[in-house]
């Protein structure tokens, strides 16, 4: 299955593995249905949650079994407020539905923050696009790809 963070990611010639499960529509937690039925590392599983610092859209990437720190994320991001996007923002910002939204090719570059805890991991697993994809690849190829930066933001 082709979608804009696939294309994203075989164009850089980045090595990573596309891994697909059914997705189960009354699933409550995305990230944590796709580490389960991947047999993967819950830990290795990053979300990504769109928020805004100041009224600034940014993107944030934590593991699936933590909380993002919105004061963590205004402070990397250089700013006093930050609030979670509303799903329909989130949708809009980045041209991909909540569940499947990827840190790859979202409509326009936002700024993004992955977790520190991701930068010692030897793959790091992000949606890929949609429901029921996600992208492994390394930590440091996701962080070029999306000009993010690794800091804390867990509470």
């Amino acid at each position: 299955m082709s979608t804009p963070a696939v294309r994203a990611v075989v164009q850089a010639g980045v090595p990573h593995q596309v891994l697909e499960y059914r997705h189960d529509p009354a699933a409550e937690a995305y990230g944590l249905e796709a580490a389960e039925a991947l047999g993967l590392a819950p830990e290795t599983v990053f979300k990504t949650l769109l928020a805004t610092v100041d009224g600034k859209p940014q993107v944030a990437l934590v593991p699936v079994t933590a909380q993002l720190s919105l004061k963590a994320l205004a402070r990397a991001a250089g700013g006093k407020k930050a609030e979670m996007a509303k799903p329909d923002q989130a949708q809009r910002l980045t041209g991909y539905v909540v569940g499947g939204i990827s840190p790859l090719a979202q409509k326009r570059r936002l700024p993004t923050w992955i977790d520190i805890s991701g930068q010692e991991l030897t793959w790091i697993h992000v949606s890929a696009g949609r429901r029921g994809l996600e992208l492994a690849l390394s930590p440091v190829a996701l962080a070029e790809l999306c000009q993010a930066r690794f800091v804390p933001l867990l509470g």
